[in-house]
């Protein structure tokens, strides 16, 4: 576990008082935290809470900025996007996409995480360009990072979408569904245990995770932002990485973000 009597102290501007009242009124920042990204949140501590990269990252937030700490958690990435409009969190951390970013201030990400498909055994799909054709369908977990970008992005596939990442295995299975989408990380463990099945090479999108904060709150992005570049370009967040032992979370390349969410 990360060394929690060394904190991350970057050198950046003071986020201003008046900022920072708005921001965390009560003199506890909020952290609303999605509990199904395994990557991210990939174990619990003493008390039952939340432990992992973004338990982190948000710890190393309210410590630079003299706050408490409340992480409020969320089964899901959508239900935690739901909640931006009713003030039930300060600052979340969480994949930056596009329709999110409409109630959602993101700074840059922070890590990304590579997104592609697995096909079962006799698949004559070989390459992901060929996935988007007609009579395809897709399992795919609904309102991730990588389904929002799968319904912008697909026109001729169909997506079938699951509440939940072992709904959608289930689905692919049961129903034998054409592809299913998912994080490297978890499509490898799948295929690992489905003979025959195979993950296509190369990626259809890198989930981009990031902080963001409301869109009520968005005078604090600046300095979110700065607090993120600092904690990446210093090694940071590698080394929160490498003391969780997380497999297939990498870094995020500076300025590796889509604009639309970000400052829009």
């Amino acid at each position: 576990m990360p060394d929690q009597t060394a904190p991350f102290r970057p050198d950046i501007p003071p986020l201003p008082e008046e900022v920072r009242r708005h921001l965390a009124p009560s003199g506890v920042l909020r952290a609303g935290i999605n509990l199904s990204n395994f990557l991210l949140v990939s174990g619990r501590t003493p008390d039952g809470g939340p432990a992992g990269v973004s338990p982190d990252m948000a710890r190393a937030i309210a410590d630079h900025l003299g706050l408490e700490l409340r992480y409020v958690t969320y089964p899901d990435p959508g239900a935690l996007a739901d909640a931006a409009s009713r003030d039930e969190w300060d600052i979340a951390l969480v994949g930056a996409e596009p329709q999110r970013a409409q109630v959602i201030a993101f700074t840059h990400a922070y890590t990304e995480i590579e997104a592609t498909y697995l096909v079962p055994v006799g698949s004559r799909i070989r390459s992901i360009v060929e996935v988007d054709a007609q009579g395809i369908r897709i399992a795919v977990t609904h309102r991730t990072a990588y389904d929002l970008w799968l319904e912008r992005n697909i026109r001729q596939a169909e997506l079938v979408r699951t509440p939940t990442i072992d709904a959608a295995r289930a689905v692919f299975l049961e129903e034998g569904l054409d592809v299913l989408a998912g994080l490297r990380p978890r499509l490898l463990a799948d295929a690992a245990s489905i003979p025959g099945a195979r993950i296509l090479e190369g990626r259809f999108m890198a989930v981009q995770q990031a902080v963001g904060t409301p869109r009520a709150k968005e005078p604090a992005i600046g300095y979110l932002s700065e607090f993120v570049r600092a904690a990446r370009e210093s090694g940071f967040v590698a080394d929160l990485i490498r003391q969780h032992g997380v497999q297939g979370l990498n870094v995020a390349q500076p300025n590796h973000h889509d604009n639309q969410c970000a400052r829009s």
